[in-house]
């Protein structure tokens, strides 16, 4: 029996999904433990760092990440805190899987962009926020590490504006830094959490000591760097940007927080901040049958969703393909029926689940905003809407032109199935794409960053056992070529023949040896695009 509209509206209300952001190295999945462990959902975090320990970082479960010590895939995590049920996607920091990350930040609400103290914004910074900012994605931002020597605090939140283009209203201010740091004044309660190092990998609550600037205990515990806070409490006073809701949800101003995630300092404000100020979960676009796009309301009755991920041996022992679905609106309930749009059939989902990092749990009953996991035996792609009875077609998750090409070369041509298999479902993940030239029966890999190919190659050999390598070959850049005029679309694919595949979708792609080349297509076929994004599903 599907919930009254009362209780939809109020579970909906509760629901906070968000992804955390970030450069390489800036402390983005050691605060993602951190986030678990204040919400209860871990009992002690395991540094990433520590790897000579067997205990890794919760959300870095593939292989290769544990060996190098970087996420390369998204996590999904679910915790309970304070009453709200919290939504996490930890994104690959890479610069290489920019691709992934996208597609994540369309499935959520708000992001969490972490920054290091010592660095400041950096290039995959950028690309990260332009994303958000095409999709107006609320952000709050956690500038981490101030355990270390770093940036003037002043220096780091105008870097922040001047390179990201967003307004920072401070909520915490931190008294020195590196060997100096001594905490954080919560600038809105007038209190000054004080800083230990020694926590044991559990959670630490910072102590409140002090109340107001005026407390004589604060010249006691501050020694000179007493003066120095008033000061830049002054000045924030003065000249600072003041904290508004209305900013920070239209995407325009960031509330900012200073901490050091590996020392659990500064993580439990943020966490209280986000669950109070994010929003749940928004509408979403959507066009119907007769191509009208309407937004779907998350507190629409009827249940909707849309697979943004597909994650390939989860579970080595299972062979499995999970299909990750941001549910959109309404309640999804255990063996409800639901049709799959894109292939016209009814299917009973039985057995979704929600995870934490690797680990899973069956779900009985999720609502607009979770995020479930349901089995994929081939025939669930990025990008594919569910619902009860409408049919829709959910907008807003592209697949972007490769800028690295690789042949794929097998040692042993005794596991050509294998390898087939292989390459068609990690493919399916989205984070390389699969092109199969029309010519020969080479298997091109096309990535938008480098190192994708060595992950590709990795899981070959540690999940499919294929030994395989890769190769260069002479491509420049790809584009998805359609055309209404079917004559000169003919010509066009008789004249480039040669350099003509089709991806794992079946859609048709120029791979062009070379720029000058492309422009040459381009000039000789006006009536044929050459497409940058692919709209998926």
């Amino acid at each position: 029996m599907p919930p009254s509209i009362d209780t939809l509206r109020r579970e909906i209300a509760r629901r906070r999904t968000f992804g955390i952001v970030s450069h390489p190295d800036a402390g983005k999945t050691t605060l993602t433990e951190k986030l678990l462990l204040f919400g209860g959902a871990i009992q002690l975090a395991g540094s990433v760092k520590a790897r000579k320990a067997a205990r890794h970082a919760t959300s870095d479960w593939m292989a290769m990440e544990k060996e190098r010590g970087i996420s390369v895939t998204t996590s999904v995590m679910k915790f309970r805190y304070n009453d709200y049920e919290v939504n996490l996607l930890d994104t690959p920091g890479h610069q290489d899987f920019s691709e992934d990350t996208y597609r994540v930040l369309t499935a959520v609400d708000s992001a969490l962009l972490v920054i290091d103290a010592a660095k400041g914004v950096e290039a995959q910074t950028k690309k990260l926020m332009d994303v958000c900012r095409m999709r107006r994605t609320p952000i709050i931002t956690f500038i981490n590490k101030l355990d270390r020597e770093g940036m003037p605090p002043l220096d780091v939140m105008a870097d922040i504006e001047e390179h990201l283009g967003i307004e920072c209203a401070p909520l915490t201010w931190p008294v020195g830094m590196g060997s100096s740091f001594k905490g954080a004044y919560d600038i809105r309660n007038g209190e000054l959490h004080l800083f230990s190092p020694t926590h044991g990998g559990k959670t630490q609550e910072a102590q409140v000591i002090i109340k107001g600037l005026d407390d004589e205990r604060l010249d006691t515990y501050l020694g000179d760097q007493a003066e120095d806070l008033r000061a830049d409490m002054e000045l924030l006073h003065e000249a600072g940007t003041p904290f508004a809701v209305e900013r920070y949800l239209e995407g325009a101003q960031t509330p900012v927080f200073f901490g050091s995630a590996i020392n659990n300092f500064g993580v439990r404000e943020l966490l209280d901040t986000f669950v109070a100020l994010a929003p749940g979960p928004r509408p979403r676009p959507a066009v119907t049958p007769g191509g009208e796009t309407r937004l779907v309301q998350p507190d629409e009755t009827e249940f909707s969703g849309v697979v943004f991920k597909i994650q390939a041996n989860m579970d080595k022992a299972h062979r499995d393909r999970i299909a990750f679905m941001r549910i959109c609106s309404g309640c999804f309930t255990r063996g409800m029926r639901v049709r799959h749009h894109r292939s016209g059939k009814d299917l009973s989902i039985a057995n979704a689940t929600i995870f934490m990092a690797q680990d899973r749990a069956g779900v009985e009953e999720a609502y607009a905003g979770d995020i479930i996991g349901i089995p994929n035996h081939g025939t669930i792609k990025i990008g594919d809407t569910f619902s009860e009875k409408t049919p829709l077609k959910f907008t807003g998750i592209p697949s972007f032109a490769p800028e690295h090409f690789r042949r794929v070369r097998l040692r042993n041509p005794l596991k050509a199935k294998q390898l087939q298999k292989g390459l068609e479902q990690l493919a399916e993940e989205g984070a390389v794409q699969l092109f199969r030239p029309l010519v020969n029966n080479d298997y091109i890999l096309g990535a938008v960053g480098l190192l994708q190919f060595d992950v590709i190659i990795s899981r070959l050999a540690e999940e499919y056992a294929v030994d395989a390598g890769y190769e260069s070959i002479g491509i420049a850049t790809a584009r998805w070529v359609v055309s209404q005029d079917k004559q000169q679309f003919e010509e066009f694919k008789d004249y480039y023949n040669q350099d003509l595949s089709l991806d794992a979708e079946g859609a048709l792609a120029y791979l062009a040896p070379n720029p000058w080349k492309l422009e040459s297509a381009i000039e000789r076929y006006p009536q044929v695009e050459f497409r940058v994004i692919r709209e998926i599903g």
